[in-house]
């Protein structure tokens, strides 16, 4: 039975779609199915992994017209990473399933009949705390929050926090928060250095021990259609996120490393 993991934060520009993407290409590429759930009407994850929104079939066919996940998604290429693909028509989506039974539940429920193919599901969230965000999280095992590096970081975590209280009350009381995770770190500047303490004084054990660096591999990974380990595995960019992918294998016991195995080293050779 898969994990699944909701990434959100209703906070845009902090990494989302990024983690989305190359959190599945390194599980992917450690071996594990891995399905990643473009559920943001900007369909980033989707044109990230190469493929245009506007000719293939999407999310809104699943939670809207019922059909089946399995004949949505696509394979991408990525070893051992699907995609169910988003569009912009998810934006009427939420209107649209209102007035449906369980609306909370659709996703849940349609996820119910792939779920056991998997290893992970990711499910990349809106940034908004909407009907299909809510489903996302009623949907999930655990919530991974990013958490940009600079001045506004804490802004609006209170009220996310507050969301997955709320959701853990009445809708999925399992819900459990896979971690923070800080992004687009700069070590040249003394903001990010103190966002970093800040956050990690705030939340503890909550954050991950890995940080994602701000790296412009990443974003021409994205461009070229693939995770960024697909594209200079040597990357910083693609360490820190194969790091990220090996630090949550270990926190949900899917692996046997010890401690010293938990990190890779960054050279300083890296770009």
């Amino acid at each position: 039975m898969a994990k699944i993991i909701a990434i959100a934060n209703q906070k845009g520009g902090v990494g989302k779609s990024t983690t989305s993407i190359n959190l599945g290409g390194c599980l992917g590429a450690l071996e594990y199915k891995t399905l990643l759930i473009d559920a943001d009407p900007q369909a980033n994850s989707t044109s990230g992994l190469g493929f245009d929104p506007t000719k293939i079939n999407n999310i809104y066919d699943c939670l809207v017209n019922g059909t089946p996940m399995n004949e949505v998604m696509v394979e991408t290429n990525s070893p051992n990473l699907w995609l169910l693909p988003a569009h912009i028509d998810l934006v009427g989506a939420e209107l649209e399933m209102i007035s449906l039974e369980n609306r909370e539940f659709i996703l849940k429920e349609r996820l119910s009949a792939i779920e056991k193919d998997f290893d992970f599901i990711l499910i990349d969230c809106s940034p908004s705390l909407g009907l299909i965000t809510v489903n996302a999280l009623s949907a999930a095992d655990s919530v991974l929050i990013p958490v940009q590096c600079e001045y506004f970081a804490l802004e609006g975590l209170s009220k996310l926090l507050n969301t997955i209280k709320i959701v853990q009350g009445r809708l999925n009381e399992a819900l459990a928060i896979e971690g923070m995770l800080l992004t687009m770190y700069d070590t040249r500047l003394r903001l990010a250095n103190q966002v970093v303490e800040e956050v990690k004084t705030h939340f503890q054990d909550l954050v991950f021990d890995t940080i994602i660096h701000r790296n412009t591999t990443l974003t021409e990974a994205s461009s070229h259609g693939v995770p960024v380990i697909m594209h200079d595995a040597a990357s910083k960019g693609a360490v820190n996120y194969l790091n990220l992918a090996r630090e949550i294998l270990q926190k949900n016991n899917l692996t046997r490393m010890g401690n010293e195995a938990k990190q890779i080293n960054i050279d300083h050779g890296l770009q």
